[in-house]
């Protein structure tokens, strides 16, 4: 996908998060100098498997797993530091060498104990009406953040300056907790300690994220911004409000980095062969049980950083669609397309019908879209392992044709093809767009 005119590619979701981006990424990241987080916190994980091992990471970009990858986080990334520490941690225990490979930009917010607190007290405060957080503390980091009373992480410098910003966010979150009548409590002086005894791990990684992509742009350097989640959690385009907090299109990758959008060459939006998400809000593809368990079970559809089982559903036409105009795809990479292998008949969802019309456009409306009907189109199951196929030609010609229907309902080309979890159990095709046997 890089190339001498394409130096700066996103990689973002085109449906509900869980796409299977982390391998993307990989795959991508093996040809790039910088990859850089550009937005969400802990709350998103991205496994990538490299031979017979496993990497889940929760904040780290997923190019650490190539040696001279130059590894940053954006200042539109929240970072929960102990998270982020552990999780050093554990990639150094594996035998991966993060010195001078990772940074975390001075504007970045940080993520503290009380926002967890909140977090899972406002959950809670909902009671039938629950989003489906996570509880890892996003929302009120981001809350901070927009209301000009957080903590970043180039604050830690300063710990007078720390000290003001950590005690003031805390008595507000004490008066929330009131307010909600919940029990807990949030003590100022043991979130003060922890940031004491973690503050030098997170200076030696400050850095200016802005500058270094820039800086490397201009000596040449391959750039992969990797975002989290999906465009349909996307805090303004997506199903508000059952959303993350960020802005997890594609235009919040300049942002969340810090360059200007002209420099952005590419956009690749990553769906599954089918769709899932996870927590409360409308699927309109989504399963019966049944169904919906067979497909979770052969595509180990539970959640990276929770655990938490999805919700399957058939291929979201409409989603695809509204997600290529929000983020200006340019290419799809389709996943987990050997999940389908087994099954005799594929539907994908062409458009919604509303009381038997035809819906234009996207609904704004969590409600009308909990009320849309997809309108499907059945297509023949090809009924063969695609595991080891590593060309668009030695596919089934069944996958060949449901490959082809996905760009036309999408319109936009499909420059990758996962077959399975593995680096190389990915098929690059051959052009713009697919050449159908």
């Amino acid at each position: 996908m890089f190339s001498d005119s394409v130096r700066c590619l996103v990689v973002v979701g085109a449906q509900w998060g869980d796409e299977g981006k982390g391998k993307i990424v990989d795959v991508l990241a093996e040809q790039a100098t910088i990859v850089a987080r550009y937005q969400g916190g802990a709350n998103a994980g991205h496994t990538v498997r490299v031979g017979d091992d496993e990497f889940v990471l929760h904040l780290i970009p997923s190019g650490i797993l190539y040696p001279d990858a130059r590894c940053l986080l954006g200042n539109g990334v929240v970072v929960d530091p102990w998270t982020l520490a552990d999780e050093m941690d554990r990639l150094r225990a594996r035998g991966i060498d993060l010195d001078g490979r990772l940074g975390i930009s001075r504007r970045a917010h940080l993520v503290l104990p009380y926002h967890g607190v909140l977090d899972a007290a406002i959950e809670r405060s909902r009671g039938a009406g629950k989003i489906g957080t996570t509880g890892r503390g996003i929302g009120p980091a981001y809350r901070d953040k927009i209301a000009r009373t957080g903590l970043r992480v180039g604050d830690l410098r300063d710990m007078g300056r720390t000290r003001d910003i950590v005690t003031a966010g805390a008595t507000r979150a004490n008066a929330t907790l009131v307010g909600l009548e919940d029990a807990e409590r949030v003590d100022s002086e043991e979130v003060l300690a922890s940031l004491e005894a973690i503050r030098p791990q997170m200076l030696e990684l400050l850095a200016d994220a802005g500058d270094e992509i820039r800086a490397g742009l201009d000596g040449g350097a391959r750039v992969l911004l990797e975002g989290a989640q999906g465009a349909m959690l996307d805090v303004d385009h997506g199903t508000y409000p059952f959303v993350t907090s960020s802005t997890t299109t594609a235009g919040g990758a300049a942002v969340g980095v810090g360059i200007g959008p002209t420099l952005i060459d590419e956009v690749i939006g990553v769906v599954k062969a089918y769709i899932t998400r996870v927590g409360a809000g409308p699927l309109p593809t989504e399963l019966p049980e049944a169904e919906a368990e067979r497909l979770r079970r052969l595509g180990g559809e539970f959640g990276a950083t929770t655990g938490r089982p999805r919700r399957p559903g058939w291929f979201d036409g409409p989603v695809a669609r509204y997600a290529a105009g929000v983020n200006g795809l340019t290419s799809l990479a389709v996943t987990k397309l050997d999940v389908l292998d087994t099954f005799e008949t594929i539907q994908i969802a062409t458009e919604y019908r509303l009381d038997g019309a035809q819906v234009r456009g996207f609904p704004d409306s969590v409600d009308e879209l909990a009320a849309v009907a997809p309108a499907y189109e059945d297509l023949a199951g090809w009924g063969e392992d695609t595991s080891g196929c590593r060309t668009l030609e030695a596919l089934p010609p069944a996958a060949q044709t449901y490959l082809s229907r996905l760009e036309q309902v999408c319109g936009v080309p499909v420059r990758l093809v996962g077959v399975g979890a593995a680096r190389s159990e990915t098929i690059r095709t051959p052009g713009p767009d697919l050449a159908i046997a």
